[in-house]
């Protein structure tokens, strides 16, 4: 299960099992899927997921092909007017940036079904753990942890920036902590190599970084 808007984790649309996650070798749906998108009045299309990519093009790049977790999602022109790309409760992206080390501060918002609407458990602060692959994915712990269904959601640093997209939950480093996929190589990857896709870039959020936790869960 996996969030639905504008951007997603590429492995929402694989096709194969769970323990399906490399991107190089995995099955997914093609370009051009119909995706639902929570709040829309029409579905979306897949307009680019970098395992589709990444097979296309033979990668063999193991780090990539671990860690390279990003799709976008192209919304019906019906329904841009009411996207908003800031993350509530919290504010931002101000631009994509990177993450810190060990222990700097990032914020997220997961939207899973699994929480029956309880949206008081969607906004999550928590720090870095550690980056591995070579700085393709960074491990974070977060109140709370993000759980299947958040698969997708945007990570803001300490200045509002967003560095990735929550990938996989992981029991290590430290249980109940997630993997996050940065944003700049996922990004970078897909301007390179998919096609028509070049100039595509981040849209700020309209709301400045408010790095309040607390008052993220009351608003909420």
């Amino acid at each position: 299960m996996c969030i639905r808007d504008r951007g997603q984790a590429a492995h929402c649309s694989g096709t194969g099992a769970a323990t399906d996650t490399d991107g190089c070798t995995s099955t997914a749906l093609p370009i051009g899927t119909a995706v639902e998108v929570t709040g829309a009045s029409k579905p979306g299309t897949l307009a680019y997921s970098s395992w589709n990519t990444m097979q296309a093009n033979d990668e063999t790049d193991a780090n990539a092909c671990a860690y390279n977790d990003l799709a976008l999602v192209r919304i019906a022109p019906e329904d841009v007017g009411s996207v908003n790309p800031s993350v509530p409760g919290f504010g931002g992206p101000t631009s994509v940036g990177a993450t810190g080390g060990f222990g700097s501060a990032v914020y997220s918002w997961g939207n899973s079904s699994l929480r029956n609407g309880i949206t008081k458990l969607s906004p999550k602060q928590g720090i870095v753990l550690q980056n591995e692959g070579d700085g393709w994915s960074h491990n974070v712990l977060t109140v709370t942890p993000g759980i299947p269904g958040d698969s997708g959601s945007g990570f803001l640093n300490d200045k509002g920036q967003a560095f990735g997209v929550l990938s996989t939950l992981q029991f290590a480093p430290a249980a109940g902590s997630n993997g996050v996929g940065d944003l700049a190589k996922e990004l970078e990857y897909m301007r390179t190599h998919a096609s028509g896709l070049a100039g595509v870039s981040l849209v700020p959020g309209t709301e400045a970084l408010t790095p309040n936790l607390v008052g993220a869960i009351l608003g909420s």
